[in-house]
């Protein structure tokens, strides 16, 4: 019997929601459960503004525009991310520039970042690996004395705090992801939050294509024009309507993932004392939404070696990025600050574990003694 790296999980209220939307004849987006998302958001983290739209990907693209990216403008940013972080900037003729990240939590490095700005520094985007904030204090520090805006890659972050406030909804923009690996869904999907009340009239704009459209229909113009540049970043109600039924949901979802992630910390632990793998860390001020379970182990042949003995079982489990800085593209359109060895060594080095809400305890059971008997613990 297979199991799955990852199923996507349906809360039993998406289908009514579907039906809802459809008999509301209102599919295009921006309708009543685009809405009642955006609020919830807002709510829920404190943005000044959050616009559902359909992916991460094109989160970070409104993020880049709304930070008048441009040729030669450069972007501090991890390596060991994915493509779209850097992808983003990119498109707007930006750099992106890679710093080493941290051998704990596999963040973007904070000590690393100060040398790297340089006069065509814009912004600095930091990733929250695994749901796990960045030292975002010392970075919202960094930025403000540079005059940088900070732009979080909070994709796998939702519900999880940084000393009391929401990832994503630190910085002067953050990206969240609903992609079905994600731990609440819409199948694809993301949200720009919007933290900084000087970008939030332009984000709508950027969001409705370039033009006024949503003013329009608050009455604020009398009739809508293109105004600026944007793109059509919003998604269909249909999908609203999906994630809507997950939002009512994201504290039992959070919990039962909570649950397995917790199984897996305690089987093995016995692993890492005996110094044969080192589990996630999660810092003093940081909760954890149990986003991704992955340990490190020692290197990359028995980081081959355990994924196949677990693969071999029906197991799927995986490795994670292969870093920016080595791919074809990343060498063509960025560069690096420094050496990246912790970024070399962790892509080596990482397995990531079937987490999904439905996984049994008795799965989590037969995974970790697979891992320990390859390991010899």
């Amino acid at each position: 019997m297979t199991t799955v790296f990852n199923k996507p999980y349906a809360s039993g209220k998406e289908f009514d929601y579907i039906r809802a939307a459809i008999d509301a004849e209102h599919l295009s987006g921006n309708g009543a459960f685009t809405k009642k998302c955006q609020a919830w958001l807002e709510i829920t983290t404190g943005s000044r503004k959050a616009l559902l739209t359909h992916s991460c990907t094109a989160a970070l693209e409104m993020a880049a525009i709304l930070a008048n990216i441009g040729p030669g403008d450069e972007v501090i940013m991890p390596s060991f991310t994915f493509v779209s972080t850097a992808n983003a900037f990119v498109l707007r003729g930006g750099v992106p520039v890679f710093v080493d990240i941290r051998p704990d939590t596999l963040n973007i490095d904070e000590t690393k970042i100060e040398g790297a700005i340089t006069p065509k520094t814009k912004a600095i985007a930091v990733v929250h690996y695994a749901g796990v904030g960045c030292e975002m204090d010392v970075i919202m520090d960094i930025a403000s004395r540079h005059g940088l805006l900070v732009i979080e890659d909070a994709a796998q972050a939702i519900a999880s705090t940084y000393k009391g406030r929401t990832l994503g909804a630190i910085g002067h923009f953050g990206a969240l992801s609903f992609h079905e690996t994600k731990n609440i869904i819409s199948g694809e999907g993301g949200a720009l939050l919007v933290n900084d009340a000087r970008f939030v009239e332009r984000a709508e704009i950027v969001w409705e294509k370039g033009t006024n459209r949503s003013q329009f229909f608050r009455g604020q113009v009398d009739k809508y024009t293109w105004v600026d540049i944007g793109s059509s970043f919003l998604p269909s109600e249909i999908l609203a309507a999906f994630l809507w039924a997950q939002i009512e949901n994201v504290d039992d979802i959070t919990q039962q993932r909570l649950r397995l992630w917790n199984r897996y910390h305690r089987q093995l632990a016995v692993a890492e004392a005996k110094e044969s793998i080192r589990r996630g860390v999660i810092p003093a001020g940081c909760t954890n939404n149990a986003h991704m379970y992955y340990i490190l182990v020692r290197d990359q042949e028995m980081q081959r070696r355990i994924l196949a003995a677990l693969n071999a079982q029906g197991i799927q489990a995986v490795f994670h990025y292969v870093p920016l800085h080595s791919s074809p593209a990343g060498q063509r359109y960025a560069r690096s600050h420094g050496a990246l060895h912790v970024t070399d060594d962790v892509s080596r080095t990482l397995i990531r574990l079937p987490l999904w809400v439905g996984l049994q305890e008795s799965d989590i059971d037969t995974i970790s003694a697979a891992i320990l008997r390859e390991l010899d613990v």
